[in-house]
């Protein structure tokens, strides 16, 4: 992601706090993102063969059918002039990670040898939640090559508590004491 890209997501979403409107705009960047990767809409608003104040007639129409927000209208009216509406593709996930930053949301990837009844992923998410001092949305994954328990991890943060992550540290303590 360029530089430049990360700056608009973060002043759009002062913008976006002002006027309090921080869930309807991420959810709108959201939408929009995904009308780009339609081939049709592709074709038209990402080509720049295209003149930009033709994309900006498009997006103003496209704005006012799905009723948009000021603040996303204006900003899509802006970067159709700029001939850079592929940005919005890069600040939408920029703009809902500071959304979720805001609203103390983490998200947590836990792995397990073998699949986990959904009130076991919840309660996990819970004690995650407790160390973390956060939300903590769960995602559950598979592998067997751990054998057993759980490896946790919550942004650069891992909790191993698998049977492979327990041999490996016995493993380790057995060749410092050789």
């Amino acid at each position: 992601m360029s530089k430049r890209t990360a700056q608009q997501a973060r002043a759009l979403f002062e913008v976006a706090e002002r006027a309090s409107e921080t869930e309807r705009i991420a959810t709108e960047l959201e939408w929009f993102a995904g009308v780009l990767r339609l081939p049709d809409a592709a074709r038209t608003l990402l080509n720049p063969v295209v003149p930009p104040d033709k994309k900006g007639d498009i997006v103003r129409a496209l704005s006012a059918s799905a009723s948009l927000s000021p603040v996303v209208g204006q900003l899509l009216v802006i970067l159709a002039d700029h001939d850079r509406l592929g940005d919005i593709e890069e600040m939408a996930p920029v703009f809902r990670q500071k959304l979720r930053e805001q609203q103390n949301i983490v998200s947590a990837d836990i792995t397990t040898a073998v699949a986990l009844p959904s009130s076991t992923v919840q309660a996990i998410g819970r004690r995650l939640g407790e160390l973390s001092g956060k939300q903590v949305e769960v995602g559950a994954h598979v592998d067997p090559s751990i054998i057993g328990g759980v490896v946790a991890r919550i942004g650069s943060t891992v909790y191993d508590g698998s049977v492979t992550g327990q041999l490996s540290r016995m493993r380790q303590k057995l060749v410092e004491n050789v």
